[in-house]
């Protein structure tokens, strides 16, 4: 299989870096071809901007959302830009691996996705009618890839907890796994993590590659993360989850399928619902 793997930290000796190297020579060594987009190596330039678009006249008010619309269909987009979204077209999988900066992701793979995901491309995509609002949370450009995160955080696992006190991950990575790899059309692996970083020991580390090779290998046959497809009849016309759904979640877990609950209802004019979980 083609693995992409979206690298994001600026020292190549860092945890980061090590994670990095394994996850090529291991999942080299499974047969798989993988191309890294180390970031910070490539001089990514993390700012959106009217540079991104060939034919666009500086002396116009630039609209970033519609140069990106006209830049995709005219294939007038920055060479960087067109290069990224041909890795991830070729790409079965694709692994981002980084540090949790500010409950977020580093600027240069924020950037990353600005001008990656264009309008077209990853947004933008499909028609809409009904309780159908494009191709997107499940479908679109993307569909039938998987993607994983590989976080390194600093902070404590207990902090990171539903009682914690910065939040459970899931909640904090929601943005990212939901709103950014899901969007498109990705299947979402629950990520990988690695926890009070900054103190780790050179004696810890076999244990933490042994758990990161171990995902590694079920890259593509572990269970995916339950996100609701939009267009599976689960949301209404003004895409709020429809009553009876969700049991007693709440929060962004409400837009997990839960057990017992098919993952397809019916659709302006589906027959019948289709598969439980």
């Amino acid at each position: 299989m083609n693995v992409l793997l979206v690298y994001a930290h600026p020292e190549p000796r860092s945890l980061n870096g090590a994670l990095k190297d394994l996850a090529v020579n291991h999942l080299t060594a499974l047969g798989h071809e993988v191309r890294v987009s180390d970031l910070y190596a490539m001089g990514w330039k993390a700012v959106a901007d009217g540079a991104d678009f060939l034919n666009h006249d500086a002396r116009e008010r630039l609209s970033y959302v519609g140069a990106s619309k006209h830049a995709f269909a005219n294939g007038s987009q920055s060479p960087d830009i067109e290069a990224e979204q041909e890795k991830l077209l070729w790409a079965d999988a694709v692994l981002f691996q980084f540090p949790m900066w500010w409950f977020s992701m580093p600027a240069i793979l924020k950037g990353w996705i600005d001008r990656v995901f264009a309008y077209g491309f990853a947004y933008g995509v499909g028609e809409h009618g009904g309780e159908r609002w494009g191709d997107r949370y499940g479908e679109g450009t993307l569909v039938g890839r998987r993607a994983m995160l590989s976080v390194t955080i600093g902070g404590r696992a207990p902090h990171y907890t539903e009682r914690g006190v910065n939040g459970a991950l899931d909640d904090l990575l929601f943005p990212i796994q939901h709103g950014v790899l899901f969007y498109p059309g990705m299947e979402v692996l629950p990520p990988f993590t690695a926890y009070h970083v900054d103190r780790l020991t050179e004696e810890q580390w076999p244990s933490i590659a042994a758990a990161f090779k171990a995902r590694l290998d079920g890259l593509f046959t572990d269970d995916v993360i339950p996100f609701r497809r939009q267009n599976g009849g689960h949301y209404d016309t003004q895409q709020v989850l429809k009553p009876g759904l969700g049991h007693a979640a709440s929060g962004t877990s409400i837009h997990l399928v839960k057990p017992g609950e098919p993952e397809q209802l019916p659709v302006e004019g589906s027959p019948r619902a289709t598969g439980t979980r």
